[in-house]
């Protein structure tokens, strides 16, 4: 069975390798790429390259990875030299992402961008997205922000990450995902209690997972269970329990997608 988790479920910054190899043993086939998800830093190709040798020795894959909205490289700021610096890290993810075998890199945006600044760094990537093989998920905040992107930029460049941690709270995320579902290409599963973005363990909070693989399985995604969980509010300090927890939670969710998936299809 393929099951992906987040790199980052204990840091995210620092050497990944120790973390891969706990990822490996604990018997996932795939990661999402979550160090330095939200720092300017830019991998160099002997980075990418050490990195492709970790997962190749682990028998991992890579699912996907989360691109970075740096603090000063800003892909969405309206200061010139931050927007077109922001770019330059956003195509440093996209050429990353191809090199280790995956095709979406997944893009936070302000919940009220600039939309000149925005549109004209979408235009920029979309050539580089393109020659790399590689889409951008653009990450749920608000949706108003998400349908106006969607609505600008076709399925083969543009879709939805949607991470149902940010869906619970505050909102209706999954009638917004819903409405939307055919242009779902990743997913960021985690759990909370409503209150805030917890990344908690699957099933451990207020998430309505039976809907939300209801709509998954109706939904244009068809990549593994992919979970975006931390140790910070598990209540599990050991690594191996957590990972083993996680591993157990996500095969429970794939039990509840597959099945109504193969009744679409039947």
């Amino acid at each position: 069975m393929s099951l992906s988790i987040t790199t980052d479920y204990a840091a995210d910054k620092g050497c990944p390798e120790p973390y891969l190899h706990r990822i490996a043993d604990a018997g996932f086939s795939h990661v999402h790429w979550c160090h330095q998800w939200n720092t300017d830093f830019l991998y160099s190709r002997w980075e990418v390259s050490q990195i492709r040798k970790w997962l190749r020795e682990y028998g991992l894959a890579l699912l996907d990875l989360h691109g970075s909205l740096g603090p000063e490289k800003n892909w969405a700021s309206s200061r010139e030299y931050e927007r077109r610096a922001g770019i330059d890290l956003v195509r440093n993810r996209l050429q990353m992402t191809a090199q280790l075998g995956g095709d979406v890199v997944i893009m936070h945006v302000p919940a009220e961008p600039d939309w000149t600044a925005l549109k004209k760094s979408l235009d920029a990537l979309e050539p580089v997205a393109r020659k790399c093989g590689v889409r951008i998920a653009v990450e749920n905040g608000r949706f108003d922000t998400i349908d106006r992107i969607l609505a600008e930029y076709g399925p083969e460049y543009v879709g939805l990450c949607y991470d149902c941690g940010h869906g619970n709270v505050g909102q209706d995320g999954l009638s917004s995902l819903d409405a939307i579902k055919d242009r779902l290409i990743s997913v960021h599963l985690h759990d909370n209690d409503g209150t805030g973005d917890q990344h908690k363990l699957l099933f451990s909070g207020t998430v309505d997972w039976p809907r939300l693989a209801r709509i998954i399985a109706a939904s244009s995604y068809r990549k593994c269970v992919s979970m975006e969980t931390s140790m910070r509010n598990s209540g599990i300090p050991d690594e191996e329990a957590f990972l083993a927890k996680a591993f157990e939670t996500g095969t429970a969710l794939t039990g509840m997608i597959e099945p109504e998936r193969r009744k679409m299809c039947g």
